[in-house]
């Protein structure tokens, strides 16, 4: 005998599509108006105007929409985009400043998500592996303008790309952009201007 054939709507799956997006968004306001820890999965479907089962049935819990929301950040970063924007130019000043107006717009677009995540890593269940979506894409971008500055040849005496790395996330990882702009009130022209020059100092002859 024959077995039926599932049955598959488009209609339905982009009905589906649409209510996944709207709990994610949902969500997404609600971290940021309340935190993330005084939010419940009832109040996102609340926010929503649909059930709790449907939050579930969709998306997952609360920790599933997080995971959403930064893996959408971390696709729009403009990571790549930015690190072939450095690869392509041969001046070690020009190419740490791109990488200082790259960050910039990064954080800038995803400020809300970076403090969300903040917020965050007090109460999620693994907060180890939600630091390690924001930023593990972030560190790999800063390690390959590490090595462009190696094979440059433009490194400091005797400073390694593992150390030119760890200098980057020092001048460049979302912590640097929160303390000038969000703790400091500086400018994120100012911001952008000073942790490049920063950066400058510190890796470059």
């Amino acid at each position: 005998m024959t077995e039926p054939r599932p049955y598959h709507s488009p209609l339905r799956d982009r009905a589906a599509a649409q209510t996944r997006r709207e709990l994610i968004a949902a969500g997404r306001r609600l971290f940021v108006r309340r935190g993330y820890a005084q939010v419940t999965v009832a109040d996102i479907a609340r926010e929503a105007g649909t059930a709790v089962k449907t939050v579930y049935a969709s998306v997952g819990g609360k920790a599933e929409i997080l995971r959403e929301i930064i893996e959408t950040a971390v696709i729009e970063s403009g990571a790549d985009e930015n690190v072939a924007e450095v690869r392509a130019t041969h001046d070690p000043a020009a190419a740490l400043a791109l990488l200082a107006h790259g960050t910039r717009r990064a954080n800038e677009r995803d400020s809300e998500v970076i403090a969300i995540v903040y917020g965050a890593l007090s109460v999620h269940e693994s907060t180890g592996a939600l630091w390690e979506q924001l930023t593990g894409r972030y560190r790999i971008a800063l390690c390959e303008v590490a090595k462009h500055l190696d094979d440059l040849g433009a490194l400091r005496a005797g400073m390694t790309v593992e150390r030119g790395t760890d200098l980057l996330w020092y001048c460049f990882g979302p912590q640097s952009w929160r303390t000038l702009v969000g703790d400091c009130g500086w400018t994120w022209d100012d911001a952008e201007a000073q942790l490049a020059s920063t950066a400058t100092a510190l890796l470059l002859p």
